[in-house]
This record gives C-alpha cells, sequence and structure tokens, in this order.
C-alpha cells in the first residue's frame, strides 16, 4: 500500500522488487521509466479506458489456449516469472504476479506439470500444469465492468505422491483472498482429495466488483513442509481460474422495461421450478448416496471380519492402472469375469480380476477368495495384493504371472517349448500347492475347481493355482463335507459330482485330469476327435489296459523321449492309474494299485 512518487532506483539492475498494487503517483515526468505494465496494477491510476470486460479464464503453466467442457476459452499463462516478477497480457485483460525466492530450489520457472490423466474432471488437461510461488501468487483481473461476478478455482496436487513413502508427508497449506477478503484458512489440495494426488478440486466463490478491477491472492502463511520430497515445492499453486460476471441490469425504453420485467418474472419462475427440481432430485441422490455408503461400510465390516483388513484399493487407482478397463488389457477371461493388465502408482505389474454381471459367481465367492487366499501363503498359490469394493463390480487385485494360464501355455498358439521336464516340474508344483491346502496350512482348505485354466505359470514356468472362489474349509475331526456340486465338468470326481460328499480327494481327481492333460497336450474332452478318442481320461485306461500307454504322449514329447532314449518314460507311471484316485472308482483286476484307495 506504498504511495507517493515512483522511485527510479528500483530499476537498478539485479534488483528484484515488485511494486504491484501499490497507489504510486504517476505523471508524465516518470512514465517513461515506469516498467511495462505496472500501471495497469496499480490500485487507483487503472491502465484501461472504459470497463469493457465481463470474464476471463486463465490455464496456469499452459502454453497454448485450451477450450474447456462448458466450451469457455482458457488463455495461457507460460509467462517466465521469477523472484519478485509480473505479467500482464497484451490486452490488458489480466495479469500475474509472484513474490518470493524457493530456498535452494532447482525449479527456476515456478511452473510444474504432469502427463497423467485426471479422472473426476472432464477438463484434464487444465489440471496437467500448475504455477506455483514461494510466497505471494496474484492474478488480476483487469478493466472489468463493476457488479456481480462468480470466481472458480481449480487446484490438482500432482506434485506430492500418495505412496506410502516417505515422500508423500509433503504438505502445501496456503490461503486464498479475494477482493482482500479471507476465504480459506490453511487450504490444503491434497486435504480435500482425502489424500490422494492428481485429483481434481474446485472452490466457488461469489464477490463483487466495485473499481473495475479483482484480486485472487493466494498467500503462503509459512504452514505446511518446505524441503519434502524436494526443496522448493511448498508454496500456493493453482492449475487454472475462472471470473463470470452474473447478468446485470438491463436498460431501454418502457416497452422494453416492461418486456425486462416479464423476461424477469419469467426467469425467476423457471429459477425457481429448476431449485426445486434440483432439490429434489439432490435430496434423491443424498438418499442414494447415503444408502450406497452404509451398503459399503456394511460390506467393509462383513469384509474385515472375516479376512481382518486386507489391502484396500479405490475404483480410481484401478481405473488409473488399467487404462479405465481397456480392451488393450484384457488378459482372460474366465467364469468369474474378465482379467485385466494393470500397473499401480508404485510401478508393480499387477492382474485385476473384475466381476462380471453375467458371472454365476457373487458376493459369497467374492468373500470366499478373499479370506481363503489371504490365509494362505505359498510359491506355488498366487499372491493376492488387494481388492476393491466401491466399483459397481468387486475387483481382486492379484500378483502378475508373465507366461499367463496353463490351458492356454499347452492348448493355445504360444512359443513356450514345454519340454518333457518343464511339464513333469509344473506337475510336482501343482502337486506341492495342493498339498500344502490339505495338510500343512493353518486350514484344511479344498479347491474344489483344479483345472488348466485355474493355474497360471510365472516368467521360469513355476505353476500357482488361482481363482479360490469355490473352495471350502472343513475341520480335520470331519470325514467329509456335505455341499452342493460346484466345479467344471470333466474335472468333478464321481463320489463329489453323485453323492456331493467332498474332500481332498475331489482335488486329487482334478489333478490328475490336469496332469493327463498336460502329458498329452489336449483337453480332457475334444468333440472334434473320434468317438472312442474324444474323452481322455477313458483313452488314457483304455492305451494302459493295452500296454500302450506312451501313445497318450504329446507328440513333440515323443519325439522328446525318442531321442533320450525313453530314459524318462517311468515318470508316466506316476499318473496312469487315475481311475484309483476315487472313493467311486473301483480298481479294475488290471489297474496298478491296491484296493485301497490312496491319495
Amino acid at each position: 500500500m506504498l504511495s507517493g512518487r515512483y522511485p527510479s532506483w528500483v530499476n537498478m539492475n539485479n534488483l528484484h522488487v515488485n511494486l504491484v498494487w501499490n497507489n504510486f503517483g504517476i505523471d508524465n515526468s516518470n512514465n517513461s521509466i515506469l516498467p511495462s505494465g505496472l500501471n495497469c496494477l496499480q490500485r487507483d491510476t487503472p491502465c484501461f479506458g472504459s470497463p469493457s470486460y465481463s470474464s476471463f479464464a486463465v490455464d496456469s503453466g499452459g502454453s497454448r489456449p485450451i477450450r474447456a467442457s462448458d466450451n469457455s476459452i482458457y488463455e495461457p499463462d507460460d509467462a517466465s516469472l521469477q523472484l519478485a516478477s509480473y505479467y500482464v497480457t497484451n490486452s490488458t485483460r489480466w495479469g500475474v504476479s509472484n513474490i518470493g525466492r524457493f530456498m535452494d530450489s532447482a525449479n527456476g520457472s515456478y511452473i510444474i506439470y504432469t502427463s497423467r490423466r485426471f479422472t473426476n474432471t472432464l477438463d484434464s488437461e487444465l489440471f496437467q500444469t500448475a504455477r506455483m510461488s514461494p510466497s505471494s501468487l496474484r492474478y488480476f483481473g483487469i478493466g472489468l465492468k463493476n457488479g456481480m461476478y462468480s470466481v472458480v478455482l481449480q487446484f490438482a496436487e500432482i506434485f506430492f505422491p500418495d505412496d506410502q513413502t516417505w515422500k508423500s508427508v509433503g504438505k502445501r497449506i496456503f490461503n486464498i483472498y479475494i477482493q482482500g477478503d479471507l476465504k480459506e484458512t490453511d487450504f490444503d489440495i491434497k486435504k480435500q482429495t482425502n489424500g490422494k494426488s492428481y485429483t481434481a478440486v474446485q472452490r466457488q466463490y461469489t464477490v463483487e466488483v466495485t473499481n473495475n478491477v479483482i484480486d485472487i491472492h493466494l498467500f503462503w502463511a509459512g504452514k505446511g513442509t518446505c524441503c519434502i520430497p524436494e526443496q522448493g515445492f511448498y508454496g500456493p499453486s493453482i492449475s487454472a481460474l475462472s471470473v463470470s460476471s452474473y447478468d446485470s441490469n438491463g436498460e431501454g425504453d418502457p416497452g422494453s422495461q416492461r418486456n425486462s420485467t416479464s423476461s424477469r418474472t419469467g426467469l425467476v419462475v423457471g429459477v425457481v421450478v429448476c431449485v426445486a427440481i434440483l432439490g429434489f432430485l439432490a435430496l434423491a441422490g443424498a438418499i442414494v448416496w447415503r444408502q450406497k455408503r452404509r451398503r459399503l461400510e456394511v460390506e467393509m465390516e462383513e469384509l474385515f471380519s472375516i479376512v481382518g483388513r486386507p489391502n484396500i484399493f479405490s475404483y480410481g487407482e484401478m481405473k488409473s492402472a488399467t487404462d479405465s478397463f481397456s480392451d488393450s488389457n484384457i488378459l482372460g477371461r474366465g467364469g468369474y469375469g474378465p482379467v485385466y493388465k494393470g500397473k499401480l502408482l508404485d510401478g508393480r505389474i499387477v492382474a485385476v480380476k473384475q466381476l462380471s454381471s453375467t458371472s454365476h459367481q457373487g458376493k459369497k465367492e467374492f468373500m470366499t477368495e478373499i479370506a481363503t487366499i489371504s490365509a494362505v501363503q505359498h510359491r506355488n498359490l498366487v499372491k493376492l495384493h488387494g481388492c476393491c469394493i466401491d466399483s459397481k463390480t468387486p475387483l481382486l487385485v492379484y500378483e502378475y504371472l508373465e507366461q499367463g494360464s496353463l490351458d492356454q501355455a499347452i492348448f493355445g498358439k504360444t512359443d513356450l517349448n514345454l519340454d518333457w521336464r518343464t511339464r513333469f516340474e509344473i506337475c510336482i508344483g501343482i502337486a506341492r500347492g495342493l498339498a500344502y491346502l490339505h495338510e500343512e496350512s493353518s486350514m484344511r482348505i479344498v479347491h474344489r475347481d483344479i483345472k488348466a485354466s485355474n493355474v497360471l505359470l510365472d516368467a521360469d514356468l513355476n505353476p500357482k493355482i488361482s481363482d479360490f472362489g469355490l473352495a471350502r474349509h472343513y475341520k480335520d475331526s470331519m470325514t467329509h463335507l456335505n455341499t452342493g456340486v460346484a466345479g467344471t465338468l470333466g474335472y468333478l470326481a464321481p463320489e463329489y459330482a453323485m453323492m456331493g460328499h467332498l474332500t481332498e480327494k475331489a482335488d486329487v481327481f482334478a489333478f490328475g485330469v490336469v496332469a493327463l492333460e498336460i502329458l498329452a497336450g489336449r483337453r480332457n474332452f475334444d468333440d472334434s476327435l473320434e468317438e472312442d478318442e474324444k474323452y481322455l481320461l477313458g483313452c488314457a485306461w483304455y492305451l494302459h489296459e493295452s500296454q500302450r500307454t506312451l501313445e497318450l504322449l504329446d507328440s513333440k514329447l515323443i519325439e522328446f523321449a525318442t531321442r533320450k532314449k525313453l530314459r524318462d518314460s517311468s515318470m508316466l507311471l506316476f499318473f496312469a492309474p487315475w481311475a484309483c484316485l476315487s472313493d467311486a472308482h473301483r480298481c479294475p483286476r488290471s489297474c496298478p494299485c491296491s484296493r485301497k484307495t490312496t491319495r
């Protein structure tokens, strides 16, 4: 608020002094030494003639004009403001002023950038740049018509991360003044988004312009953090702003005034009706939102009561990780729903399984899978990173396994060379995973849906059992569970399919079928083959009884075994007596196993 004659010494070289918003006397004697545009930002000596503007919009840090979703044009603000400096547009429509110097900061432009997209706004491009200031950042609207105005300020925290590292503790806190009135105290962008970065925040205010100038002032009052995650990123920051006038009173002859009065009456009626409708919609929306929130809280409590406190991801994180669930990221589809490849903010590659609305599995299976996989840890069981329950369809987040599912590796078109030793090790890995579930884990678990598509392969072709939605637990003292039949045809043990008696042997039987598929290189049922060859199990038993067991092998393995002189062919005997794995099967006379059923 300085006054008097404008001092000539402030133009000395290497002297950074910002005299914006003072009240110096400017006349012909000192006008020649006045820095360009400063007279536009003096309080009592504006540079405009008659006021001509009623709106303006600025994209802070932007390099080109942007048309927003409401068709307003945001002018770019890429002025190089350093230390104490200011800038006024050629049209003298608006200006910006910066005061302060960052401590030991390499950031000389006071503009920050990001390439991230923002999912909670239609104008994501506006939030990919932002202007900062170490102390005081002011935007001025110049030559505005006096009246009531709507001021919209838009923010996004694009520097402080929202991960679990030490960098996430950084805080940016500042005050917001408009026309000198304090509107926000200790405003924290990240706090307004519940700690989430890359989320747009908007503030709207109604203010009065009386002297044809509007002053928007963001001021750092020393709160927050100055040096985390890096020095020089602590001051006020803004992504975009817009100022627009409300309709002013018209002037004209009495007829036009009557028309104006009628128009106003119609406008008032229309506004009242719109407000009533909006109020009703808002009430209905609030009720729906409260019901949804209550349902979500109940589901969270139920989930925590079952499995403790698993890692919960937000729907926004999952949408960003999978590029809005793009079809190009689909890894496969199963009975549960599609599986997408995704990348979390911390860089981890994950597989995101989405419950399809047409899936036969539901909330019960979703909870079962989380409860089961959270309670067990084994190198041959897929690892669960967390889940998401605030979306329309529940999501499960697993570790990403590079080689996909076993059925794709064996039956699909792939460049993988699964030789005899590799297939044998895959069988052993699956067996280890099942042995852990049946005997070694803290609870006794039957998977109930062992099949090739539920076995995933990592980069080294190590198998991992997945999809625990149908799993069941039971106590060691129980001989079996009586339950409804679930699983996949072709892998169901006969006593389970016929009587509903569930034991670990149901998994063992299914494992035997998978093992035969691995060795034969074909599915357990192939309708394209001759009648006596369609069913793999019947074909395998027929070849075994005919002492032609090796004819079951994949032709690729036969070529390999021939070169090796069949020295590993004895391994096949481990898988031949598949019929003896089930209580309902009686061992034929030629079956090479005892009458007593063994695991």
